[in-house]
């Protein structure tokens, strides 16, 4: 069921699985209150004064990395992540469990909490082309939403190994929201974001979170106009080379 409307509180489920999404074959989860209104405004100030050297611009859209880009799949320990990309985030990340046997979603993982943080911007008829995410990490991606709503789309491949160009799913993303995923849905899918303005087809019968959305009802006309959004991928980077001795070799030529 779709959990209250209160921009004023956060609504944090006693264990992921009861915001799992069913329609997925693998273990993702949604929340969509997982920030607040002042907590998401204070986030995008952060985003919005960072220093302009953070920025990295692409074709459609620009992104930051903190602490670091990787190097050779290997984040740099240099400095942590800033605190408000910690607080409250991670905390409450690593708050809920995700069944009486595992106490949050980053147990197993190799830093027991991500440390890894990639901010991309999306403005309106942006996206990105479906894509895995790759080795470096522990296959857990948190990612907030911030702004604005989009649709995330599932690719799989074709038995040749081309991609198939129709999503098997779609995640609308609302701000303040929570998606999990994991698992295969990590090492097996492809997601990407179409580059449309108005996302269209939105029912029931076409999200697989719809049930889980704080407002089904601002979707019920079928389509939503995007603004810009601003999204937060929280990884853990499973290597991590210490500077000094071993930034030697992580630079050595082959």
């Amino acid at each position: 069921m779709p959990t209250p409307t209160d921009s004023s509180a956060v609504h944090l489920p006693a264990s992921l699985e009861e915001n799992k999404i069913v329609a997925l074959p693998s273990c993702a989860y949604y929340i969509s209150d997982f920030i607040t209104e002042e907590e998401e405004h204070a986030i995008l100030r952060k985003v919005e004064t960072a220093p302009k050297a953070r920025w990295r611009q692409l074709t459609h859209r620009r992104l930051q990395t903190w602490p670091s880009d990787l190097v050779k799949n290997a984040l740099i320990d240099s400095q942590p992540l800033p605190d408000w990309l910690q607080q409250p985030i991670i905390s409450r990340l690593l708050s809920i469990p995700v069944s009486d046997s595992e106490p949050n979603i980053f147990a197993s993982s190799p830093h027991g909490r991500p440390n890894h943080v990639l901010i991309n911007e999306y403005p309106p008829s942006s996206g990105i082309m479906p894509h895995k995410d790759g080795s470096a990490y522990f296959p857990v991606v948190c990612t907030v939403s911030l702004g604005s709503s989009l649709c995330l789309n599932l690719h799989r491949s074709k038995e040749d190994g081309t991609l198939d160009p129709e999503p098997v799913w779609r995640i609308l993303q609302e701000p303040r929201s929570l998606l999990i995923t994991t698992g295969d849905l990590y090492t097996d899918y492809l997601h990407g974001i179409d580059p449309i303005s108005v996302d269209v087809n939105l029912s029931e019968e076409t999200i697989a979170n719809w049930t889980l959305l704080r407002s089904p009802s601002q979707f019920e006309d079928g389509q939503h106009e995007r603004q810009t959004r601003i999204s937060l991928t929280y990884r853990d980077v499973l290597k991590v080379s210490k500077l000094g001795g071993k930034l030697g070799p992580l630079f050595k030529r082959p």
